[in-house]
């Protein structure tokens, strides 16, 4: 893949963003977690909601017509509404640390939050919160962690639901990150998703929906077609969340395009997607003064997207009774 003028792409790491620091904590045994994204001296942000069950926090912000310009953090968390206290703790900490929009007395961080719903996998009382977030935003900037796998938001994430519990599987947080030139690109993906998820070249399917022997796949597509009445109220609540990042000079307004366009790489990777037990949303961010095509961008964002899902349930660790996709019978360690 190239860029005109810019050179090949080559894969970077988030450590190569500047100004943007990531940490995550977790609960391992109570099957939840968060990851906390700052930025210290602000990010234009834009968001895309596009599933019927967000639970999230401060989206208005994002909004074109709102005044502010830049936010501080973005708190992508498990727990369901529950776990909108841990920007509490994220706040906090900014505070703490002079970090946030000047109001004379104080400085107040703006935090944008989104939640993914895994009350089911493990203790359905373990919630993020307030000290949960406070240590991921503390870890965030003095020691930065993010990994790929069962951390942070994607501790708790699971796949292929539609037949309950028993037979979904374990997924993740993801990443991929690119560079051509001085352009970067990324996202951070948590996969909790309803549907199956795919591998965007190939199209093989990675992870979903396993068959009663848990030893091969079936298709959640086929068993909706099935299934054509109305259902009153799915096994489960979902929700796929990601976050863009790029050192792009994008207005808030052509974020949420962005954010919109990335969109693409979670109808590439996940059938099905948006359904109203998701809560899919994807925030665009961007620090950086490079100039660069909107257009290329959101491009960009739904391929680096549908990489970071994929990294996300291939790095995802069997757990809590549920099988992960290196770990599918068959699959070579």
């Amino acid at each position: 893949m190239s860029l005109g003028k810019r050179g090949k792409m080559k894969e970077i790491t988030i450590k190569e963003i500047e100004g943007i620091r990531i940490g995550q904590t977790e609960d391992a045994a109570g099957g939840t977690g968060c990851t906390v994204l700052i930025c210290e001296d602000g990010m234009r942000a834009g968001l895309d909601v596009r599933g019927g069950g967000p639970a999230s926090r401060e989206s208005q912000l994002l909004n074109p017509l709102a005044a502010a310009q830049a936010i501080h953090a973005i708190v992508l968390s498990g727990g369901s509404a529950f776990g909108l206290g841990a920007a509490d703790g994220v706040m906090a900490y900014l505070e703490e640390h002079g970090i946030g929009y000047d109001v004379g007395v104080t400085k107040v961080p703006l935090v944008a939050q989104a939640d993914l719903f895994d009350l089911t996998v493990a203790d359905k009382d373990a919630r993020p919160d307030r000290d949960m977030g406070y240590e991921a935003a503390r870890l965030a900037m003095e020691e930065p962690n993010y990994r790929d796998g069962s951390y942070g938001a994607g501790c708790g994430a699971t796949v292929g639901k539609i037949c309950g519990m028993a037979t979904c599987m374990k997924s993740g947080i993801g990443s991929y990150f690119v560079q051509a030139g001085d352009l970067k690109i990324g996202a951070v993906v948590a996969v909790n998703a309803f549907g199956d998820i795919y591998d965007w070249k190939t199209g093989e399917k990675i992870a979903g929906l396993l068959t009663e022997d848990k030893k091969g796949f079936r298709s959640t597509e086929e068993i909706m077609k099935e299934k054509t009445g109305a259902v009153d109220n799915r096994f489960s609540t979902n929700t796929t969340l990601g976050i863009v990042i790029t050192n792009a000079d994008m207005s808030k307004t052509q974020l949420c395009k962005i954010a919109g366009m990335a969109h693409d790489g979670f109808a590439r990777s996940i059938r099905p997607v948006h359904t109203t037990v998701d809560g899919d949303s994807i925030y665009a961010v961007s620090n950086g003064g490079v100039e660069a095509d909107q257009d290329v961008i959101g491009m960009l964002a739904a391929e680096v997207v549908s990489e970071a899902i994929k990294r996300a349930v291939m790095s995802a660790d069997s757990a809590y009774g549920f099988v992960s996709a290196k770990d599918m019978p068959g699959k070579e360690d």
